[in-house]
């Protein structure tokens, strides 16, 4: 043990991103207006999946369930860690980290398995169409969620049971932004060599057999694929598959660097810039990249009336959103966290820019002030020409 202390650990402090003033106001800016969109996004995709005859589909049915997903996915992670960056007290109770560690693996884990299921479910509708209602029943999604769900749950516990039990004593210092297994590994003053053991197999296990289900299934599209007649007919197939494929090449990718590696292989800095990357930019893009490039979901969200009121009040209080976000940081926070140069930058953007762009935004964005602008140009001029 080196002589070390054998206290046990009521705490760990997370360090979080070393950043000076100015730079934790815009780390903090730009990590709540991701998580805000990121929650936002999701929950638009689950409410038109559900509300749309047209998307009663299998596909779609996953969709959903990936977009619930995530939501708890990014809410398990980045409220702390949006916190933690204006916050001087970055402390996490054991017990917070331990369910923290949980959620997050449980989460992490699930998705691997949705995505392949995705992928088989993609395999079935292009290689076996005529087959694809008889086989893919709402039955065996059901069960397939259950399935992913339970997978990850597992995977989460047998994890959570060997890193619970190692001994952390007077280093108490994670050089990361949440409680992930590999820092813990890396503090803990017992010997980790089985929870390290365990942590990498299971890692493997859960990333490598949904990666080559998925590598399987997209074989054996293309082949099916290459085999249609028409060019037009290639290139639906096709389509129906680029936004799972770029989804699951952006989790994979980050994600196998950060797990699949062995600790001798872990470096904090790189590996917090990679944890960023799935914890925080993929979650943002996964909901555009599904609506983007998917042309019944954007057909779905152009004819939903129901989302209409929603997106115009969205519209009509830009104003308030940019007038309270300003002010509310320069005259609600604590006297510790004042700092002049900010003040001036924030008072800046309220007093000047807000007041300019106001009405812009309700002169561009609202249709009748629009239509009514246009009436007045065209009656003035009409007026002019009779003059």
């Amino acid at each position: 043990m080196g002589g070390r202390n054998e206290t046990k650990v009521m705490y760990f402090i997370l360090l979080g991103f070393p950043t000076t003033g100015e730079q934790q106001l815009l780390l903090f800016s730009a990590l709540l207006l991701a998580y805000l969109l990121t929650v936002l996004e999701n929950f638009l995709i689950i409410l038109i999946i559900r509300n749309t005859h047209s998307l009663q589909k299998p596909m779609y049915f996953f969709l959903g369930n990936l977009s619930f997903l995530e939501i708890w996915y990014v809410s398990a992670i980045e409220p702390k860690m949006i916190r933690d960056v204006l916050s001087h007290d970055k402390r996490i109770s054991f017990q917070g980290c331990m369910a923290q560690l949980h959620f997050f693996v449980t989460f992490v884990c699930t998705e691997y398995v949705l995505l392949a299921v995705m992928a088989f479910d993609r395999f079935v509708a292009i290689c076996k169409p005529l087959r694809y209602p008889l086989i893919m029943s709402h039955k065996l999604c059901a069960q397939l969620v259950a399935a992913c769900w339970m997978c990850g749950l597992a995977t989460s516990s047998i994890k959570l049971g060997f890193i619970a039990s190692l001994s952390f004593c007077d280093v108490d210092k994670i050089n990361h932004y949440f409680c992930d297994i590999s820092p813990l590994l890396n503090i803990s003053c017992s010997d980790s060599s089985s929870a390290e053991l365990v942590d990498f197999t299971l890692a493997l296990l859960v990333i490598m057999l949904p990666l080559c289900a998925v590598v399987a299934s997209y074989i054996c599209i293309l082949f099916t694929v290459l085999k249609i007649p028409s060019p037009q007919g290639r290139q639906k197939a096709f389509s129906t598959c680029s936004s799972h494929l770029t989804v699951v090449v952006l989790f994979y990718s980050t994600t196998l660097f950060t797990y699949a590696h062995p600790k001798l292989m872990y470096t904090y800095r790189a590996n917090k810039l990679v944890s960023v990357l799935y914890t925080v930019v993929v979650p943002l893009l996964n909901p555009l990249i599904y609506c983007l490039r998917n042309k019944e979901v954007r057909v779905a969200m152009r004819r939903k009336s129901m989302l209409s009121p929603f997106l115009k009040s969205l519209q009509l209080n830009d104003c308030s959103v940019l007038f309270y976000s300003t002010t509310l940081f320069t005259y609600a926070r604590p006297k510790l966290m004042y700092t002049y140069r900010a003040n001036k930058l924030v008072s800046l953007l309220y007093t000047v820019v807000v007041p300019l762009l106001n009405p812009l935004i309700y002169c561009l964005r609202n249709k009748e002030v629009r239509v009514a602008m246009r009436r007045t140009f065209t009656c003035r001029r009409g007026a002019k020409e009779i003059n």
